[in-house]
């Protein structure tokens, strides 16, 4: 789904790593770095391995946010 010029896809954790970076399996099969964004860092929003999540992609395709936990 592309919003605003934004790629957002949906994927799930298969790694929790340090300061909030998790490892996200996209449904397309790809693997991206990604780390939680603001309002679920201020909200304490927990994010766990095996989660469904929704990732907002930078330019490249590799790294990307988590915006929200479905």
């Amino acid at each position: 789904m592309i919003d605003n010029k934004r790629l957002i896809l949906i994927g799930s954790v298969t790694e929790a790593l340090p300061n909030t970076t998790f490892r996200v399996k996209l449904e397309d099969g790809t693997e991206i770095l990604a780390h939680l964004s603001g309002k679920m860092r201020l909200n304490f929003i927990r994010v766990l391995v095996g989660d469904r999540v929704e990732v907002e992609l930078s330019s490249d395709k590799r790294r990307g946010r988590i915006i929200r936990r479905l």
